[in-house]
């Protein structure tokens, strides 16, 4: 390990992780985004373009701390017509509800750089407990001098829980929408 890697990371309990600070996500290096079933025999993919959210890393591990807020007008799914139903009162109805907030209470430890992150996740008006499956991705100084660090993160929610229960029938059985959302996200942050 090179000395300036040295200093962006420590070791805790014999595993390297990032050294303790204040970052914040970069919007041009990370992805929000979301994958669901359609008509029951594909999935439609899209991704929020309009984010920010902090992370402080803790002394500990388990002192750090998440917050991430998502602009939902921000929609895309590559159809123009269905963003546009997205945002609209049958889904996410943005002119009421604009943003999604995650606000972590947890973090755990769960194998060398995996974590599961237990948060809060505001939706649609309502609030419920969602955890994530995270991978520390590594850490690095940028062109500029900035110090950089990388995560995955994973999970899912039951859109229906969230007030989200818009759907269609299908004549050959089924729904139009899966109610169930995975959610994937590379994120990029910035030491402040």
């Amino acid at each position: 390990m090179s000395d300036a890697t040295a200093t962006l990371t420590r070791t805790v309990d014999g595993e390297v992780l990032p050294a303790p600070g204040f970052f914040a996500l970069d919007p041009a290096h990370t992805h929000v985004g979301f994958c669901v079933r359609h008509m029951m025999i594909a999935k439609v993919r899209g991704r929020f373009s309009a984010f920010h959210g902090t992370l402080k890393v803790g002394d500990e591990p388990g002192d750090s701390e998440v917050e991430v807020t998502v602009d939902l007008a921000s929609i895309d799914t590559k159809d123009p017509q269905r963003d546009a139903h997205l945002r609209s009162a049958d889904f996410f109805d943005v002119e009421n509800f604009p943003t999604m907030a995650f606000r972590s209470t947890r973090i755990l430890s769960v194998d060398g750089d995996c974590f599961r992150l237990d948060g809060d996740l505001t939706l649609h008006g309502v609030t419920r407990p969602i955890a994530l499956d995270v991978m520390f991705d590594g850490v690095g100084t940028a062109a500029d001098g900035g110090q950089r660090m990388g995560f995955s993160a994973s999970g899912q929610i039951d859109r229906e829980a969230f007030g989200l229960t818009w759907n269609q029938a299908l004549e050959t059985g089924g729904v139009l929408v899966g109610k169930l959302i995975r959610i994937d996200i590379e994120a990029e942050l910035v030491r402040q």
